[in-house]
């Protein structure tokens, strides 16, 4: 499966990937919680900032980046229709904030250092007889599907956009949830087949 992770080296690429997820569990909750629109603009500067450090390393994402801004304006545009238009400000803030710390993520630390972390985490739960190593695959696979689905919308726009000239869109869903089911069960008779022996 191809992945977003970028092979030029950045200042982010050095921090741990524990470190990384502990960020952006703690921003991502505080985006949450605070309800002041100043604080949302100061931290989604803060966060937009550092995207944009990591200079061209952030090319592969930038189309995945678009489709969430177009998502922000949807939101943004029912919450004005709705008549609450700072609680569309305020989500769309939060929504762009907490996109970009993932794309970051995704970006900078490759697959197999997220899954060292996630089986960190569920240690302690083996000691108590849990069964953690399936749960850390599973959760592992989650986030690389999560991933891989954005990378194969964005080869499937490009080959229709080089014959129609337009973006796919939506029209794209379909043909890219069933390759997505045909992978998904390739993986999982490998899976099958390895865990079985």
């Amino acid at each position: 499966m191809r992945s977003l992770y970028s092979d030029r080296r950045t200042w982010l690429h050095a921090v741990p990937a524990g470190l990384k997820l502990l960020v952006i569990a703690t921003l991502g909750t505080a985006f949450f919680i605070s309800g002041k629109l100043p604080v949302l603009v100061a931290g989604t500067a803060v966060v937009g900032a550092a995207f944009a450090s990591l200079g061209r390393s952030v090319r592969p994402a930038l189309r995945l980046v678009a489709s969430i801004a177009a998502a922000s304006a949807l939101v943004a545009v029912f919450h004005v229709l709705a008549g609450h238009p700072e609680l569309g400000a305020a989500s769309v803030l939060r929504l762009m904030s907490a996109s970009l710390l993932g794309v970051m993520l995704t970006l900078t630390t490759r697959y197999d250092e997220l899954l060292d972390v996630i089986e960190t985490l569920l240690r302690p739960f083996g000691r108590m007889g849990f069964r953690t190593g399936r749960l850390a695959l599973g959760i592992g696979l989650m986030l690389r599907y999560t991933e891989h689905f954005f990378v194969q919308w964005r080869r499937m726009d490009d080959a229709y956009r080089a014959r129609s000239g337009k973006s796919g869109g939506f029209a794209l869903l379909a043909p890219l949830t069933v390759r997505m089911l045909l992978t998904a069960r390739r993986v999982a008779d490998a899976l099958a087949v390895r865990l079985g022996g």
